[in-house]
């Protein structure tokens, strides 16, 4: 399916924005953020939502790995062809050749975080309490925020491929579209990558009553 790369990460990528704006109220409100997670947690379509994200991640994988192969197969003709195109745009031309790197971390990361928070689930009111816990090891920290700047170089590569790949871009609204996929990957990404710190800050200044 031509389009499964494309469909799958929009799906990831709408998953990915509502998870930022539920997690980001753990700093600017903690006790909206336990009711958020408390909701979430006895919500009945929570469970269709993990395996319709399940099932969209393993797509994701799977074609991604497949149009890898079949790029390498093709070396020298259109691989070439899209990294001269980008040689003014540097940026990109990192996150599209870091994309296999950046997706494995982003993986690694999701075990991690699936084994501290997820399995099993912190009890109701304990949600910031775990996250926190799950935030004392420095490597823990440090996985986090890669995991954020693998989070903005994989959606700075995607978002862009994501429009063309649907028929999106065109020579109207390419700037526009190109700018509004740079603005979410810095937002996403910055945002997942610096929250781990702020916690962690917050948690170390509570804990001397500051």
């Amino acid at each position: 399916m031509a389009q499964a790369v494309p469909i799958t990460g929009l799906i990831l990528i709408a998953f990915v924005v509502a998870h930022g704006l539920g997690v980001g109220l753990v700093l600017l409100d903690p006790a909206a953020f336990e009711h958020y997670a408390t909701a979430l947690h006895h919500a009945s379509w929570l469970p269709y939502l993990e395996i319709i994200l399940t099932l969209a991640a393993s797509a994701h994988l799977a074609h991604t790995l497949q149009r890898v192969l079949a790029n390498r197969r093709a070396r020298g003709v259109v691989p070439y062809a899209q990294w001269r195109s980008r040689r003014l745009q540097p940026l990109a031309a990192l996150a599209g050749r870091t994309a296999p790197f950046s997706g494995g971390l982003m993986l690694l990361f999701l075990g991690v975080h699936l084994w501290q928070l997820r399995w099993p689930r912190p009890g109701e009111g304990l949600e910031r309490e775990a996250l926190l816990l799950a935030l004392a090891s420095p490597w823990a920290v440090l996985l986090y925020v890669l995991a954020g700047v693998a989070l903005g170089l994989h959606l700075l590569h995607g978002a862009e491929s994501l429009t063309r790949s649907l028929g999106w871009l065109d020579e109207q609204n390419a700037p526009g579209l190109r700018l509004a996929s740079r603005v979410l990957a810095a937002v996403l990404g910055g945002g997942f990558a610096l929250l781990p710190l702020a916690l962690r800050a917050s948690g170390t200044l509570a804990r001397i009553g500051l």
